[in-house]
């Protein structure tokens, strides 16, 4: 199983950033929630994929690595989602 994080992760009460680094990034996949739920500062427009750099962000600071390493963590996780 892996937990899909949008937008609401940037939300200033959205409060997932609280307990997400309980979870291990091995099961985290980045997802939009498009069209609605875009991030900081998008909030409140349509959401679109390009904006999942700014949920990679928030996550590194989560977790405390870099923004690539995120990417990296993610896109594997997502290609074991969907066997590629």
């Amino acid at each position: 199983m892996k937990l899909g994080i949008g937008g609401v992760v940037t939300f200033k009460n959205g409060k997932i950033d609280k307990f997400l680094a309980e979870i291990p990034i091995e099961n985290i996949v980045l997802e939009t929630d498009s069209p609605y739920l875009a991030p900081v500062p998008y909030r409140g427009k349509r959401n679109e994929s390009a904006y999942l750099v700014n949920v990679a962000e928030k996550l590194a600071d989560v977790y405390d690595i870099s923004a690539e390493a995120v990417a990296d963590y993610t896109t594997m996780n997502s290609k074991k989602v969907f066997g590629i």
